[in-house]
């Protein structure tokens, strides 16, 4: 009987996305970010029971721009993610790294 091999799951995103530290591999991770918190803001929207067009009209957007945050198409800016989980009273938690192990959340 043959030995199945098996693949991590890191070495599949190095072979398709770039080895980390790579810009393939950054626009990979940001977009995967990306998804994930528009995933966390559609869920938050559905629990308080908003439409897409009541979320945009509290933070002064289209409902065009809430679905592109939701479905991970547009990279916002820190302040329209912070206004969309204010409008929805969810806190947001930013933290910072870097090389220093300094680090910064707000």
């Amino acid at each position: 009987m043959a030995k199945k091999k098996h693949t991590r799951f890191e070495d599949l995103e190095d072979k398709y996305f770039g080895k980390v530290g790579t810009p393939e591999r950054e626009q990979y991770e940001f977009d995967l970010n990306m998804e994930m918190i528009g995933d966390k803001i559609k869920q938050l929207r559905l629990k308080k029971h908003m439409t897409q067009t009541e979320l945009g009209e509290l933070i002064g957007v289209k409902r065009a721009q809430i679905s592109k945050l939701e479905n991970g198409n547009h990279s916002a800016s820190i302040s329209t993610l912070m206004k969309v989980f204010h409008a929805m009273k969810a806190k947001i938690k930013f933290r910072i790294e870097s090389d220093d192990s300094v680090e910064f959340a707000f």
